[in-house]
């Protein structure tokens, strides 16, 4: 799977595909690569930032239940946290199975 046009020719017949990884794909992914299974229950600790602190209270529980979180915290500081890269800022998020 990647992002893109996927091309196939066979004979004189040609086939484009547009290959899109969806929000669930992607979720899945990010959950086998960390060792979790996609029904684990977790905790999220998310670094604060100006851009995102609204959306992020606004949208928690959304959040939570997106991903099966049980609780979702801003702080200054994540121990160990992952790096998410934006545009022009990071986060850090720290993601622990309960």
């Amino acid at each position: 799977r990647g992002l893109g046009d996927v091309y196939k020719r066979q004979g004189k017949l040609t086939v484009a595909l547009e290959v899109t990884v969806t929000e669930e794909l992607r979720r899945e992914g990010v959950a086998q690569s960390s060792g979790f299974e996609i029904t684990d229950k977790i905790k999220i600790t998310l670094s604060k930032n100006p851009q995102t602190d609204d959306a992020v209270n606004e949208y928690k529980d959304y959040i939570c239940n997106q991903v099966l979180g049980t609780s979702l915290t801003l702080t200054d500081n994540v121990e160990n946290g992952a790096e998410l890269n934006f545009d022009d800022f990071s986060l850090y998020v720290s993601v622990v199975k309960e």
